[in-house]
């Protein structure tokens, strides 16, 4: 497996990242460690989730997915084979970035992973309240203690991450070495405005979420009928029933057919093949499923396919 490093930290990645925020909300136990079991098996190695997963389930508190992970981690005996990123600032039980809470948060996290260390430990969201750098200090605190080994930055605005990056430098402390935006074939702009420039100049890793528009890409989505088929989802995909996600949709179809591939295949394989992207983090509830998206990995399109791509989602 061709890995990439994330960033200037020592993490090295494969190019497509198993999203955790099924385990414990659509997927239980059992197929939480199929679906583990048959990543790392292919040998893909970043695994993403984060303390607050899944909280907005019904019954759920938070931690669910962690724990899951955590039993896993514990039961297979592969935690020197995958990489583990997990998140702080959103759950209500440790909101924000306060150096205690960071502290807090992050002992959680461990003792629900079951692991000693985290290898990507992630600002969910970020939190104006604290200066940049008592949350950094805080961070570098846990890198020097050995419990987390890089930090990465989640939903934050280039002009905070900016910010952020010039802190690091003028007070000596680790950089957030991974963004992790929302970015796809329909959801572009908010990336590639500000946020890819600032990404790409300061050599970060990006590992994108809902690579596949909540499944809208899959092509599973086609009209009004369509989002019938997922209580979970429809509502999320029905923004993108307009011309334009359509056309994205039909160019998807076109490239798909030269390849024999699926279109979510195809929409995964153009977010790797762009420039500065690390690795795509995609999500399955069935293995059938997963291996399915890990065939995006062995997709290479052409540059014409490229450009059908972009032309059409622009």
């Amino acid at each position: 497996m061709q890995t990439r490093r994330l960033g200037h930290s020592p993490l090295q990645v494969a190019p497509l990242a198993l999203g955790g925020n099924v385990f414990g909300w659509s997927v239980d136990e059992r197929r939480s460690f199929e679906l583990l079991d048959a990543f790392v098996d292919a040998g893909f190695n970043l695994v993403d989730t984060a303390d607050v997963y899944s909280a907005w389930v019904p019954g759920n508190r938070g931690g669910e997915s962690e724990t899951l992970i955590g039993k896993w981690l514990k039961q297979g005996g592969k935690r020197d084979r995958v990489l583990i990123a997990t998140k702080v600032a959103k759950w209500a039980e440790h909101p924000g970035l306060s150096p205690l809470n960071i502290r807090q948060a992050v002992e959680g996290s461990l003792r629900r992973l079951q692991t000693d260390r985290i290898d990507l430990y992630q600002a969910h969201q970020d939190d104006a309240s604290v200066p940049l750098e008592d949350t950094l200090g805080a961070f570098a605190r846990l890198i020097e203690e050995g419990k987390v080994r890089a930090i990465g930055a989640s939903n934050y605005g280039a002009d905070r991450l900016a910010e952020a990056l010039a802190v690091s430098r003028r007070h000596g402390l680790p950089r957030y070495e991974s963004l992790q935006p929302e970015y796809n074939l329909v959801a572009r702009a908010g990336y590639e405005d500000a946020l890819e420039p600032l990404a790409r100049r300061e050599e970060l890793g990006v590992i994108c979420y809902y690579g596949l528009a909540s499944g809208f890409l899959t092509g599973k989505y086609r009209s009004e009928a369509d989002l019938a088929k997922s209580a979970a989802r429809g509502g999320a995909v029905k923004k993108y029933l307009d011309p334009h996600g359509l056309g994205v949709l039909a160019a998807l179809d076109e490239v798909a057919a030269a390849h024999r591939a699926t279109p979510a295949q195809v929409a995964l394989a153009w977010l790797m093949a762009r420039p500065g992207i690390t690795a795509p983090i995609a999500g399955a509830t069935r293995v059938e499923q997963l291996h399915e998206l890990l065939g995006a990995a062995r997709l290479e399109l052409a540059a014409d396919e490229v450009a059908r791509l972009d032309q059409a989602s622009r």
